[in-house]
């Protein structure tokens, strides 16, 4: 299993956040902090399945401890803002590298088409999602989570509110690609019955 520490320093994006909004000295102290709580978590959940951990270990326990110790030390307000600002910074970086490859002949059309296979291997039961699967039709993948371990883990270690964020970086991704369009009308995160996905070639 990954240590917190390896985790953490891979999320300067986060870190960079932090050190924007606070002082270096409270930066790096309440960094080393969240460090620890992070390491209780990985604890705490170390039996969860290799496929949720996939998840948990890179996404939500990092975020989750970042944010319960800076909200204890600054308010949430400050520490929401923190884990949304580097959020946003990511998926800039992800829009704009998909946007490169999109540019390369037929790559929508395969992209569409990797889904399909990326899900069920990702974001799929073994994963720690529900999910409804819908007939293929060709140049458009659609499904539907159901149940979510970012919905689960983040209600349980105190922050539910950070779900908002993870449900909106597909849409920050993937929502003004050229040669794409998806599609979505509301989130687990958002208070909906489900995450509805589709993506179609243009």
């Amino acid at each position: 299993m990954k240590t917190a520490e390896k985790i953490m320093k891979k999320k300067a994006v986060i870190k960079a956040e932090m050190d924007k909004g606070l002082p270096k000295t409270q930066s790096e102290a309440l960094w080393r902090e969240a460090t620890a709580k992070l390491d209780g978590y990985m604890t705490r959940y170390c039996s969860l399945p290799k496929g949720v951990h996939i998840h948990t270990d890179s996404r939500i326990f990092p975020s989750a401890a970042v944010y319960m110790t800076v909200k204890d030390a600054v308010g949430q307000e400050n520490a929401y803002r923190i884990i949304e600002d580097a959020a946003v910074k990511g998926c800039a970086e992800v829009a704009k590298k998909l946007q490169k490859m999109l540019k390369l002949p037929g790559m929508p059309g395969l992209f569409v088409a990797i889904w399909n296979p990326l899900v069920k291997k990702v974001f799929g039961p073994g994963n720690g999602f529900q999910n409804v699967f819908y007939p293929k039709k060709k140049g458009e993948y659609r499904m539907d989570v159901t149940a979510c371990p970012y919905c689960r883990y983040f209600t349980e270690l105190g922050c539910p509110e950070l779900t908002r964020i993870f449900c909106e970086n597909d849409d920050r991704c993937y929502g003004n690609l050229s040669g794409l369009q998806f599609e979505r009308t509301g989130t687990l995160g958002k208070g909906a019955d489900r995450c509805d996905f589709c993506i179609r070639k243009q």
